[in-house]
């Protein structure tokens, strides 16, 4: 485990140690569970790669299930806008959180630290707000065609649009921890 600043790794035994340091110096507990909320801390931001994973996943996945929702005439996704929208959404998303998550695994820094923090909460904000706003304006249009009929191409639609709703909440979550992150450190 590696605090936040990029200096050497915590060991367990060194943790073991501090808190025997201080529990003979009389302070006990505190320290102890000053450096095991820390490290609760840590994992808590480390989370934020794993739900931008699943964004990715669930991205790419309403990608997919999109551009193949093609069943002949009048039942092809490019012939409404609204799933042109969810596409185009999706595209976006997906883009997004694969430099996102090639970043996380690279270890490289593009930017400043400050500047990293501020793109991470931000651009996780604006993607998660246009995946719901893209599911949010094609449900109607595919449930007036359920009305009609419920065929293989209302049952794909309805499949993209949930996966971008699963990417929205992933990448919300992701925005919440981006703003714990953020929150936590000063740049003055």
């Amino acid at each position: 485990m590696t605090n936040p600043d990029k200096q050497n790794p915590v060991e367990a035994s060194d943790v073991e140690a501090a808190a025997k340091t201080e529990t003979t110096q009389g302070s006990g507990t505190s320290s102890f569970s000053a450096i095991t909320q820390r490290w609760k801390r840590e994992d808590l931001v480390k989370a934020s790669p794993i739900t931008r994973g699943l964004c990715l996943l669930f991205s790419l996945l309403a990608f997919i299930i999109m551009v193949s929702n093609k069943h002949g005439y009048g039942r092809n996704f490019d012939d409404y806008e609204e799933y042109k929208y969810v596409l185009a959404i999706a595209i976006i998303s997906t883009v997004y959180t694969a430099w996102q998550t090639f970043v996380y695994l690279s270890k490289r820094e593009f930017f400043d630290r400050r500047t990293s923090m501020l793109v991470d909460f931000s651009g996780d904000q604006i993607v998660a707000y246009l995946l719901i706003s893209a599911a949010s304006s094609a449900i109607p249009l595919t449930n007036r065609f359920r009305e009609g009929q419920d065929n293989i191409f209302t049952d794909s639609a309805a499949s993209a649009i949930s996966m971008a709703v699963f990417a929205f909440v992933s990448l919300a979550l992701s925005a919440l921890f981006s703003g714990y992150k953020l929150s936590t450190h000063s740049f003055i």
